[in-house]
């Protein structure tokens, strides 16, 4: 991660240490970290005929910039994540519970959140994406698509 401005605050709150020996033996660099995880993005922006992903995070604007960030050090030609559209779990939580902490919103739509396991990169995604679709859910059984579907049909934009 050479040129990334990483905050100590933020490495003291997760316990993060850059310089272990063991991460250099069982890390992946940045770039085959991000390889890694664009490949089964790509493989499905392709199978769904899109263009481009949309980031779905809690606070995205903060997880999109970390992540053009590394696109950018790493020389990534073409990042998959649409470079500025995201969906945030944040703001959609304090619309639909009137939560915009994660534990909060998790609780509120009756999503388990254990506050030891919070903050670890794996576990707030994994929180992240069960919010996140627990609010499409809810959204679609109040009808939400066919409202939708209705204004295209009346635009004629089907």
């Amino acid at each position: 991660m050479r040129g990334a401005n990483v905050e100590q605050s933020a490495l003291d709150f997760t316990g993060i240490n850059l310089d272990d020996p063991l991460r250099s033996q069982v890390a992946l660099s940045e770039a085959e970290a991000l390889g890694e995880i664009f490949r089964p993005i790509r493989k499905s922006i392709k199978a769904h005929d899109c263009t481009r992903a949309i980031l779905v995070g809690h606070n995205a604007a903060f997880d999109q910039g970390f992540l053009n960030a590394a696109v950018n050090r790493c020389g990534i030609k073409r990042n998959p994540f649409h470079p500025f559209s995201s969906f945030d779990t944040a703001s959609l939580a304090g619309l639909v519970y009137g939560q915009t902490v994660l534990a909060r919103a998790c609780r509120a739509a009756g999503i388990e959140f254990d506050n030891k396991a919070a903050h670890s990169a794996r576990y707030d995604t994994e929180r992240t994406a069960e919010l996140f679709c627990a609010m499409v859910n809810r959204y679609k059984d109040l009808g939400g698509w066919q409202l939708a579907q209705r204004e295209q049909e009346m635009d004629g934009t089907e």
